[in-house]
């Protein structure tokens, strides 16, 4: 039985439950959730081995504590898509004007039209690169920047959708550089975590290595786990995507060669903002309800709410829906707005209203401004699947529960 630590606000009992019986049921390892709910931290809790053994070979038990920090795999790209956003905000950046009028060397193979609103909404049709990127080309930032700005599309620009699992960071991230002469990791850092007091990072800094918790990976729920409508095996066709080497989807996934190691510390250091971002369950959960002006003040008056972190103009961006249907790389339907995933039966969350970013293996954050909810779940037991597991679904429907929100 895995002791479970932490608090849990009057009338939020089942989201603990539900926290409990991931580890019970469904092969936890080592996790933690946090929950604000209009302006107040109503659910912070953490259990279980943060650092399990990996390959067989035993290793001595390392406990989840309050300040274990994990590599966040995707939900990095809603931190990311936020940097672009305040910079859009701030009238610095102009999500209409072609991405080659602030990074010229991206005009090359015919991407003269790309707009900067198609990097964040998957529209751009360069999930994939003809030649992979080696790690060090990885952590080197230049090259794959350069790789992504040589490469020609796959599609015709803005004409449909395919989910960018690595190259996102890239684009996103050199415009966010080209425009505020600052990296994406520290530009986050600087105008999003810090005024937050957010445990939050894209290219973790040195100090902080020893917080940080192991991946493993895990086997799907037994087929016989009560899923609560959730497929817990991918459908034939999806599964045959995976498999075939020479499917965009395997390329896109397979942009590395051989593929990164995030529980490598020199991964972690690097600023790779599609994929290893690093934080606390807690300051996910805070991040994305700053983003709709529901967390509490990290100085002055206790309980008293921050003012959104987006105007109402913003978020519209971030939630409208710039890309519905079927997604060229997931093989199935995605849903997005500007860099979040919305609400969808392939990527549910609190309500249509909802919006933000799971991680492949498990790992989720979103914010739902009409339910005022920041959500923050991270864990280092990586299932298989890329837009969120029955784990993360389960504390999603207690959440629900508790707010008495109808389970349809």
């Amino acid at each position: 039985m895995v002791e479970i630590w932490g608090e849990t606000a009057d009338g939020y009992e089942p989201v603990r439950a539900a926290f409990e019986r991931n580890f019970q049921d469904y092969g936890e390892l080592g996790a933690a959730f946090a929950l604000y709910v209009r302006g107040r931290k109503v659910v912070d809790l953490w259990g279980g081995d943060a650092r399990p053994e990996v390959g067989g070979r035993p290793a001595p038990a390392v406990a989840w504590t309050a300040d274990t920090a994990q590599v966040l795999r995707s939900v990095t790209k809603g931190c990311t898509a936020a940097t672009a956003l305040l910079l859009a905000q701030r009238g610095q950046l102009d999500l209409d004007a072609p991405v080659a009028e602030y990074w010229p060397e991206f005009k090359a193979a015919g991407k003269e039209r790309i707009q900067v609103r198609w990097l964040l909404s998957h529209r751009a049709g360069l999930p994939a690169l003809d030649v992979p990127l080696r790690v060090e080309d990885v952590l080197a930032w230049e090259p794959a920047v350069a790789a992504v700005a040589a490469q020609a599309p796959a599609w015709e620009p803005g004409s449909a959708h395919g989910y960018h699992p690595y190259t996102f960071g890239w684009l996103v991230g050199e415009v966010v550089r080209r425009v505020s002469g600052r990296t994406v990791g520290r530009y986050f850092a600087e105008e999003i975590a810090q005024p937050l007091g957010l445990d939050l990072w894209i290219g973790l800094p040195t100090g902080a290595a020893p917080r940080v918790g192991r991946l493993v990976d895990l086997p799907a729920p037994p087929a016989a786990a009560p899923a609560g409508g959730l497929r817990l095996r991918p459908k034939r066709s999806v599964t045959e995507a995976y498999q075939d080497q020479a499917s965009l989807t395997a390329r896109a996934f397979g942009v590395v060669r051989p593929a990164l190691d995030l529980n490598d510390p020199a991964a972690q250091a690097a600023e790779i903002p599609g994929a290893n971002g690093i934080g606390t369950a807690r300051s996910v959960a805070r991040f994305y309800a700053a983003l709709i002006g529901a967390a509490d003040r990290h100085s002055g008056p206790p309980g008293q709410p921050l003012p959104a972190l987006f105007t109402a103009g913003t978020l519209a961006e971030a939630v409208g829906s710039a890309s519905d249907g079927p997604d060229r790389v997931l093989i199935v339907n995605s849903r997005f707005g500007h860099g979040y995933f919305r609400h969808s039966s392939t990527s549910p969350m609190s309500s249509p209203a909802a919006f933000g970013h799971p991680g492949r293996g498990g790992a989720l954050g979103f914010a739902d401004p009409e339910l005022g909810i920041g959500f923050g779940y991270v864990t280092c037991g990586m299932q298989p699947g890329v837009t969120g597991d029955i784990r993360s679904r389960g504390l999603i429907a207690a959440v629900r529960g508790c707010l008495g929100v109808n389970r349809g």
